[in-house]
């Protein structure tokens, strides 16, 4: 059972436990959050209520019935100052509010429920909601040039793999519930590593051989396209506890882009001018 927007405001967490305890699952998966890196800026109050509180309130429900919650978090939780793959164990070091409300999002899942996973990942993309893939094809239409940030390394990872890993998370929780390896912080991301601006014109690349938008990118620097908020020039996760503990390997960014592109132009119109 999904629950969310209109029905219930994950910024007023009372009515989330409601729901909890009405519908009594077996696994709760929280993928909900605020995500506007930058306006999180001026509404600190709401990203924490839905990043933190709310994450908390719902782990705690969870706690009550004594079933596991999976919450979802993200690569900001860290400064982006190493140079290698960050580990689980690493030091949060947030650099803006929507990655501080998540790292207090995810002290408050842990606290509140002792069978808790949660699962950072980084740079995801879809063929629904919006996000970088889509805005890069929107854009494409009528801008004959991008400029786009060629110094912050990440790893696009994609919701129907993010999607693929949690059920097979699932799957062990439910056959292995006692397991205490398999509860924790775990971080999943493609594999391989890239920049804004590469990750760009692989889109345009793929793109264009199914006949869909493409445009010239050129690279920048990130000082010559500021932020409310740094991002971390280095974000990449290194994925080795989750193989451990379940078994998951991410694939390629490159392969789960082809796959995105193949649902999101199949959805499109044959002139692919309606990208949302």
């Amino acid at each position: 059972m999904a629950i969310g927007r209109p029905d219930y405001d994950f910024a007023d967490p009372s009515r989330l436990v409601s729901a909890v305890e009405n519908i009594h699952p077996s696994i709760i998966i929280n993928p909900a959050a605020y995500i506007n890196v930058d306006r999180a800026e001026e509404e600190p109050d709401l990203a924490f209520a839905i990043n933190s509180r709310a994450a908390g309130a719902i782990a705690a429900a969870a706690e009550k019935l004594r079933i596991p919650i999976i919450h979802l978090s993200t690569d900001y939780v860290f400064d982006g100052n190493k140079s290698t793959p960050y580990f689980e164990s690493d030091p949060t070091a947030p650099l803006g509010i929507y990655g501080a409300s998540k790292v207090a999002g995810e002290v408050a899942v842990a606290e509140a429920n002792t069978k808790h996973v949660i699962l950072r990942t980084s740079w995801v993309c879809s063929p629904y909601g919006t996000n970088f893939l889509k805005t890069m094809l929107r854009l494409a239409a009528d801008r004959p040039e991008l400029r786009v940030v060629d110094d912050q390394v990440g790893a696009p990872t994609f919701a129907h793999d993010i999607a693929s890993a949690i059920a097979d998370i699932v799957l062990k929780l439910t056959t292995a519930p006692d397991a205490q390896n398999l509860y924790g912080t775990f971080h999943y991301a493609s594999c391989g590593e890239t920049t804004w601006c590469q990750f760009a014109r692989a889109i345009f690349e793929q793109s264009a051989r199914r006949g869909g938008p493409r445009t010239n990118v050129t690279a920048i620097a990130t000082h010559e396209y500021p932020t409310k908020v740094r991002r971390p020039k280095y974000s990449k996760l290194d994925t080795t506890k989750v193989f451990d503990a379940y078994g998951i390997a991410a694939p390629n960014w490159e392969a789960g882009l082809e796959t995105c592109l193949d649902q999101l132009l199949a959805q499109q119109p044959a002139t692919h001018g309606l990208i949302r």
